[in-house]
């Protein structure tokens, strides 16, 4: 189903039909079952199971205990279609509502697991399934961002003007969907060392990925890719015949779209450009250890130094208020959007995304200007605060965005607030969502939004190792 029309259906309209304000108080709240049956779930694992009983004993707010029970495991409940093929996992990870397969939203629900598959192997083969499987993604179509588990399916968007092909769900390019992949691949490899899920396939893919980010610097053509549709979202819909607006060519890699799979204003994404840097320099570890391949990693160190000097030069602007920041998008021409969008990545999950130092000017600079009303997409309500974007519009924050101000806190009073905003965000249903009306959470999108729901998860663990006090 279409997202958006899924977002019209669901949540806004129905999501308060059962609740009343007593409900919602955590005092006078019983904690029905929400969890789907076990006979019902798509992935057992013990590891999992036994990490939930530990948070839900060390946890002091039953409803917290709750709520982790609910969504830390809701990717492997709900979401995962996992199987041997020719003697090898494979694994289809859809992201909840949609039966789709996205690359950046598979390889961020199985993230948090990766710790617990020393204990869990069969939880470590469904890991190493997503690779594989993402793996033949790319190889299908480096362009597209969600791909079907059928390979001969068509698409509902198969009248898109662009190169759309069996197999692919959405052709909408955004940069972090070639990053998503080598982060999930090199956290596989740092926790297992196992070197079998990265055969000569997942080496054409790679070779594949920095092709098409260096096709994406365009500085002798266009490139091969362009994307347009018929539709009455504007943020559907890629500019100037499919190739969005100019650009001067500063050595910065092109994104049409962004990781809310919404067009860009300009097409130069900061957030993600600092993503494909960093996801470069983890594939050249990997690349020199695992095939000593020496042009590869000249490609990709280049590549490197391209953004680097890029983002230098046009990605960091100066704000009246809050000194050196980096901006949204810039188009290298000194034209720059100051926002931030609540999807990840995002300027605020630079430091979850990246090894930064949280005291370096232009991050504590960044961060307090997309936590503020400068921020166009930042709102603030009864319901709590929090980033939005323009893909559900005005007033309605994304839990996600309240995570990522968790994770990469540094303050204790933030982290608590965080925490009372995001176990509201669930309005009784025991879940986090897509987004929230900012006085009101019983208003919500999408009920079933795996990613949203494990990084939730991700956040009581952080917690509970960091700052067990608060939890």
């Amino acid at each position: 189903m279409q997202r958006r029309k899924f977002i019209g259906q669901a949540g806004i309209l129905t999501a308060g039909s059962f609740l009343t304000p007593s409900i919602l108080r955590a005092s006078s709240f019983n904690y029905p079952t929400v969890r789907i049956p076990k006979s019902e779930r798509k992935f057992k694992s013990d590891a999992i199971e036994n990490v939930i009983s530990g948070m839900k004993k060390r946890l002091k707010d039953p409803e917290l205990g709750w709520l982790f029970e609910n969504c830390f495991p809701n990717t492997l409940d709900t979401t995962v279609d996992f199987e041997t093929k020719n003697g090898k996992p494979d694994t289809y990870v859809i992201t909840g509502d949609i039966d789709a397969m996205w690359l950046r939203d598979s390889s961020a629900q199985v993230w948090p697991y990766l710790p617990f598959m020393k204990e869990d192997k069969n939880l470590q083969q469904l890991i190493k399934g997503v690779i594989r499987r993402q793996t033949q993604c790319i190889l299908l179509d480096p362009y597209a961002n969600a791909f079907y588990k059928d390979p001969n399916k068509i698409s509902e968007w198969k009248n898109d003007l662009t190169d759309m092909k069996p197999g692919i769900h959405e052709r909408k390019w955004e940069i972090d969907s070639l990053c998503y992949p080598i982060r999930l691949a090199h956290g596989y490899w740092q926790h297992t060392a196992d070197a079998s899920a990265f055969d000569n396939d997942w080496k054409e893919a790679m070779k594949l990925v920095v092709k098409t980010f260096k096709e994406q610097q365009r500085f002798h053509d266009h490139g091969p890719y362009t994307f347009q549709r018929k539709t009455s979202w504007a943020t559907d819909g890629v500019p100037m015949g499919g190739y969005g607006y100019p650009t001067k060519k500063v050595g910065l890699i092109h994104s049409m779209f962004r990781p809310s799979d919404d067009a860009t204003i300009y097409p130069f994404l900061i957030p993600s450009n600092l993503f494909a840097f960093y996801s470069l320099l983890q594939l050249n570890m990997m690349v020199g250890k695992l095939f000593k391949d020496n042009s590869l990693i000249e490609d990709a160190t280049k590549l490197m130094e391209d953004i680097t000097n890029g983002i230098a030069n046009h990605g960091v602007v100066n704000h009246e208020k809050f000194g050196k920041i980096y901006a949204y998008e810039v188009n290298g021409f000194g034209s720059f959007n100051l926002m931030d969008d609540a999807n990840v990545p995002s300027l605020l999950a630079i430091p979850y995304l990246f090894n930064v130092q949280q005291n370096e000017p232009i991050h504590i600079n960044t961060r307090k200007f997309v936590l503020s009303e400068s921020n166009p997409f930042f709102f603030k309500g009864e319901a709590g605060e929090g980033i939005g974007g323009p893909h559900i519009g005005m007033d309605y924050i994304w839990p996600m965005s309240i995570i990522m101000r968790a994770m990469t806190s540094n303050n204790d009073a933030e982290v608590r607030q965080c925490l009372q905003w995001l176990k509201a965000s669930n309005a009784g249903t025991g879940f986090m969502h897509e987004s929230f009306y900012k006085d009101d959470a019983t208003k919500f999108t999408r009920k079933w939004f795996a990613w949203a729901n494990t990084l939730f998860g991700e956040l009581l663990l952080k917690v509970g190792r960091e700052r067990p006090s608060l939890i």
